[in-house]
């Protein structure tokens, strides 16, 4: 599918990979129709998926999907030794878009494909003095304490990528409340791309992530290499840019809603509704879905309409019953939160949140001091 040049400048255009599996379409799908449906004033802005070249092939059914919702799908060539790499090929799908899209728009978003648009992403569009938006990282794990010495592996990155000591600045993570130096979040990245910082990161990635002296962090702890091209894209922006260009988005960007349950933040939602935009893990592989995220039946049910026959969720009783509503999820609504209890979308106090879950807490910040531990199972997308 080629890319339709619109003979004008956009304000943003939204851009991912896709990559040939089942899942991997679905959630592609459910992040163009989201954004299809409410993006408001950015509904109908350019959507790009990138795609590599391989062996496997995308289904005829996902790409005339795709053709519907106007979204351009571009293949690129990447040779199979960076594929094996984690997060690789999202490196260079990203320098990519970015260098075609060079006069074509002011502002590219590009997103993890496991985003979901749940109202108009205003804060994308970034003030004129703003070259990059972003979120930091969900949670701490392999990201350096702004209250500790910075480590030798944080030290490697800020060396490799010629990061000033005096761009350091802190920043708290979105789910652990963590005070860490500068750690963005790969899933939700808003630049210029005259800027050419996507592709600094490529070519930063090509240089160094073979280094030898990251080895004996890669066998020391497989987050090490799972979360190196996040890493590097945090040396990579400080080394390229002043503080003062960039911004941090709302709480309610990017939020990620598998660590909902794991939130001991002032922010924690108590709907999806609240949110701008989420990540998730792929939460309808579970058919019962419905049951553990916090939503509303509007959004669950808009949700359930655009998932595959296999993926459908099973009803529960009170998933039958409401099945005349508005499109979009109301305020006024209860909704049922990751506990399974029913309350409204008024917010809990943060003190009685924090009882609950300080125990997690602690128990995650010990595990994330102490490296030599047997590293943990994470998530392709837990970032």
């Amino acid at each position: 599918m080629s890319v339709k040049r619109r003979g004008k400048t956009e304000r943003l255009i939204f851009a991912s990979t896709v990559y040939p599996s089942s899942r991997s379409e679905t959630d592609a799908l459910l992040l163009a129709e989201s954004i299809r449906a409410f993006g408001g004033s950015l509904d109908q802005a350019p959507i790009w998926f990138l795609t590599p070249e391989v062996r496997e092939q995308l289904s005829a059914a996902f790409k005339k999907k795709l053709l519907a919702l106007g979204v351009s799908l571009i293949a690129f060539k990447i040779d199979d030794k960076f594929l094996d790499f984690p997060f690789a090929g999202d490196v260079f799908a990203a320098a990519l878009t970015e260098s075609k899209l060079l006069n074509q728009t002011r502002l590219l978003a590009w997103l993890g494909t496991n985003t979901f648009v749940v109202q108009e992403p205003k804060a994308f569009l970034l003030p004129d003095d703003k070259v990059l938006g972003f979120r930091p990282v969900h949670h701490t794990l392999i990201g350096s304490r702004y209250d500790e010495p910075v480590d030798g592996f944080w030290n490697l990155i800020y060396h490799l990528c010629n990061v000033p000591a005096t761009r350091i600045f802190p920043m708290t993570t979105h789910i652990d409340g963590t005070r860490i130096r500068p750690y963005f979040n790969a899933g939700l990245l808003v630049t210029r791309p005259e800027r050419s910082l996507l592709q600094a990161w490529r070519d930063t990635f090509l240089r160094i992530y073979q280094e030898p002296s990251f080895q004996c962090f890669y066998q020391s702890d497989e987050r090490y290499r799972i979360f190196l091209h996040q890493a590097m894209l945090s040396g990579v922006i400080l080394s390229k840019l002043k503080p003062s260009q960039i911004q941090e988005l709302p709480a309610t960007y990017n939020y990620p809603v598998h660590l909902h349950t794991q939130d001991v933040t002032d922010n924690r939602p108590a709907c999806l509704e609240e949110l701008v935009t989420f990540r998730h893990e792929r939460f309808y592989t579970d058919q019962k879905w419905t049951n553990n995220i916090p939503a509303k039946q509007p959004l669950k049910q808009w949700i359930a309409k655009r998932l595959p026959p296999c993926q459908q969720p099973q009803l529960h009783t009170n998933d039958r019953q409401n099945t005349n509503h508005k499109q979009h999820p109301t305020r006024t609504q209860n909704n049922i939160d990751a506990h399974g209890k029913q309350h409204s979308c008024a917010r809990q106090t943060a003190p009685n949140r924090r009882k609950t879950t300080v125990k997690n807490r602690n128990s995650a910040q010990k595990t994330n001091r102490n490296t030599s531990q047997p590293p943990q199972k994470i998530s392709p997308h837990t970032d």
